[in-house]
């Protein structure tokens, strides 16, 4: 499967050749500040299955302290992707063109969600972490 994905204001561009997989949406106070919204969206894929298209010189990284960051578009804003030990780890649902053909699997971080968050009703809800990832 090809994917592609763009910014806001579509200076910056990617291919996936492949397909996403464990799309997850993390409800923590980090990823509501990163994200800018009440929870990420977010599926992982193989970093050799992704490639920039455009725009890479515009690209913005915050590295936390463990190796993991964020990479966004410096001129709109727009979160693109997260790495690892700068290799690309995943990206964030909301830029991905079309239909990505993958489903929220879980709600991770929902203990410490928004006060103003409902969440939806029937879908995997994890306090913190899912058990198999923490």
């Amino acid at each position: 499967m090809k994917l592609t994905g763009e910014c806001f204001c579509g200076e910056i561009k990617y291919e996936i050749n492949g397909s996403l997989h464990d799309a997850r949406s993390c409800h923590c106070s980090r990823c509501r500040k990163a994200f800018n919204s009440q929870a990420s969206a977010y599926a992982l894929v193989e970093p050799e299955e992704f490639k920039w298209l455009s725009g890479e010189s515009l690209l913005t990284s915050y590295i936390g302290a463990h190796g993991f960051g964020l990479q966004f578009c410096s001129k709109c804003g727009s979160t693109l992707c997260g790495i690892y030990n700068d290799a690309i780890h995943g990206v964030t649902l909301g830029c991905v063109n079309g239909d990505p053909k993958i489903e929220l699997g879980r709600h991770i971080y929902v203990g410490s969600k928004a006060s103003w968050e409902i969440m939806p009703q029937g879908e995997n809800q994890y306090q913190q972490d899912a058990p198999e990832n923490t």
